[in-house]
């Protein structure tokens, strides 16, 4: 008989850990926001003030494009500037976009996405 300090132990391998089945594409609600998102200013990511509200009531100016949806909005966010800048975004809207539970894949295939229309743009 072995004394204990002299036994081996063995275990079975712990099973590696699964990666959790993270979305790597967007709905089509998604990527709607992010064709309309071509169009908006950059502007529209700024909070209008009080003399634009009121200026806005006077000459009837179009409607906010801001989203209600927090998420919707985010991702609405992240497209306009890439549709201006491609992947050069402000690190606060990128953490926006990744708070709203959108991951670094749907990101990337975003702005993947709006590189290849924008160099289709530059061609034509």
């Amino acid at each position: 008989m072995l004394d204990d300090d002299r036994a081996v132990v063995t275990t079975a391998p712990l099973p590696a850990p699964v990666a959790e089945d993270l979305p790597t594409k967007l709905s089509a609600l998604e990527w709607s926001v992010v064709a309309l998102a071509r169009n908006d200013r950059l502007s529209s990511l700024r909070q209008p003030g009080r003399m634009a509200k009121a200026l806005g009531i006077v000459f009837k100016s179009p409607h906010n494009p801001m989203l209600a949806d927090e998420r919707l909005e985010a991702l609405r966010r992240i497209a306009v500037l890439g549709w201006h800048y491609g992947y050069t975004v402000p690190t606060e809207e990128l953490s926006r976009f990744l708070h709203a539970g959108f991951t670094t894949a749907q990101y990337e295939l975003m702005m993947d996405s709006i590189g290849v229309a924008r160099l289709r743009a530059a061609r034509h």
